[in-house]
């Protein structure tokens, strides 16, 4: 398998992504790609020389300075001030998988030859990447509408030897990082701050991390499920396809057919039931993991157009002979999705935590709090504490950032998408969903331990191998550390990507 990985108009899909990310790819423009970025700036360098007119971006001010003309001798300074001005950060640090993600965004929009810049702008963005090189960039400070100007702003910046990177570890100036590689900074030519601080590659950096972990968690959400519903004696005529083909939305489907698929020749699922319903968050898997299934897919398919798209401005078309300026950097379409994703994940933590309190509710024959000698024992009564209060926060990050909008630049950005905000909320649900889904479980092993038959040799398999992470629990000890341990070993779980994004 190559070790790189070319920058051409072949669309990005989320198993290249993950590809590139787990094989530490390298990235290499094509040959494609590296004449379109040089006919577009032959073409621009040869228009402002012939045109004396205001071309926004290129010989003028920004935002609601639109109609101030630049001189030509002024036009370096007029991009590099850009992005100075724009480098207004604030707030924690963005993780460094993020940065890494923004960057090979930045570069896919830039090849496709209608941003203007020049291809040794390109190439030093590669060179970043290539050499993990990672701009210091802050989570605060994007309105998701003029592209995410802020934090591109913050990633523009060692570009022209300003700013911080984080390099083998340590954090640097960016000029000493200049001196370390022998390079000079880039001096950037018309329409290039612009063409760098417009976008969305923020935004969809975020969505992009969510959404590959999202995947994954899906696939958990059935996994743990299915282990919970074992321990909880559960029944498995509400994954009879008869039921779901009824009424066949896909997710509602694959859920039934993969839960099925977990418990095949499971002795427990197939004992004789003393009851004949089980409650909505263990009969509902298939309805409500599906509809969550259904948002991923859909919010999935919104990201990869973003990806593989042009989102600065104005955008450059050579074979047409125009300068058009327009709001491709709007990012109503990844606000909405994130907030939609957002809704999606906080509830498969919902009912995730309703079975972990249904299993230590002493029914079905399950000790209260499952262990031996409650009273004595407080047992599992705690994480599903903290399952709720996780799942509680969640709710309120789930509260929609895309309904909001605020005026800026005098009015000339009057309709804002509000969709940084919804990303970096999205993330920490994520983060908490892991967290929520590493305590059910835990109290799902516990709550098998206590039946004599066994559950499908699948499944067996995967409590055998957490097993070796965090033992039963006896009597009471400290359990932050097996729930630390639980979500450690959910992130070391290795799944097929065809199964999660097939």
């Amino acid at each position: 398998m190559s070790s790189f990985h070319y920058i051409d108009i072949k669309p990005l899909d989320l198993t290249d992504i993950q590809e590139i990310v787990s094989s530490d790819k390298k990235l290499v423009l094509s040959e494609t790609a590296i004449q379109k970025i040089e006919k577009c700036r032959s073409y621009l360098d040869a228009k402002t020389k012939s045109i004396s007119k205001p071309i926004y971006g290129i010989n003028t001010g920004f935002g609601s300075l639109y109609n101030v003309k630049i001189d030509d001798y002024n036009l370096q300074k007029l991009q590099e001030n850009l992005v100075m001005s724009h480098a207004c950060g604030t707030g924690d640090e963005v993780p460094k998988e993020i940065v890494k993600l923004m960057i090979l965004f930045k570069i896919k929009a830039l090849s496709y030859g209608h941003s203007g810049v020049q291809l040794k702008t390109v190439n030093r963005l590669i060179e970043f990447y290539n050499n993990d090189i990672i701009p210091v960039v802050y989570t605060q400070g994007s309105l998701g509408a003029s592209g995410d100007l802020s934090p591109l702003a913050h990633l523009a910046l060692p570009l022209i030897g300003l700013g911080e990177v984080y390099y083998k570890d340590d954090k640097i100036e960016s000029k000493k990082l200049l001196d370390l590689f022998s390079w000079d900074k880039i001096n950037l030519q018309s329409k290039e701050g612009l063409a760098l601080l417009n976008g969305t590659q923020f935004m969809s950096a975020y969505g992009i991390n969510c959404l590959l972990k999202a995947h994954k968690l899906s696939y958990l959400s059935d996994l743990i499920g299915a282990i919970s519903l074992e321990g909880f004696d559960g029944r498995i005529e509400p994954f009879n396809s008869l039921i779901h083909f009824a009424r066949p939305h896909n997710g509602q489907i694959k859920t039934a057919e993969r839960i099925k698929d977990f418990l095949e020749e499971s002795e427990l699922i197939s004992q004789e039931k003393q009851h004949v319903q089980d409650p909505y968050s263990f009969r509902c898997m298939p309805q409500v993991h599906g509809a969550s299934k259904d948002t991923i897919r859909f919010v999935t398919k919104t990201f990869l157009t973003e990806i593989n798209s042009v989102t600065d401005n104005p955008n450059i078309f050579v074979d047409e002979d125009e300068i058009i300026s327009g709001g491709n950097f709007h990012g109503q379409p990844l606000a909405l999705g994130l907030d939609f994703l957002a809704i999606a994940l906080s509830e498969l933590g919902n009912i995730s935590e309703r079975r972990t309190y249904q299993l230590v509710s002493g029914h079905r024959h399950l000790p209260p709090f499952l262990v031996s000698n409650p009273g004595l024992n407080s047992g599992f009564m705690i994480p599903q504490y903290t399952a709720a209060s996780i799942v509680s926060q969640n709710k309120q990050y789930a509260t929609p950032a895309s309904v909001d909008s605020i005026e800026s630049s005098n009015g000339q950005e009057d309709h804002v998408s509000m969709g940084a905000n919804a990303a970096t909320k999205c993330k920490k649900i994520v983060d908490n969903l892991q967290t929520i889904f590493a305590i059910e479980l835990f109290t799902a092993s516990q709550a098998l331990s206590f039946g004599n038959r066994k559950s499908s040799p699948f499944l067996e398999s995967i409590i055998s191998s957490f097993r070796q992470e965090v033992t039963i629990v006896e009597e009471d000890r400290v359990l932050h550390s097996d729930i630390i341990n639980a979500s450690k070993f959910i992130t070391s779980l290795e799944i097929d990507s065809l199964e999660l994004f097939g």
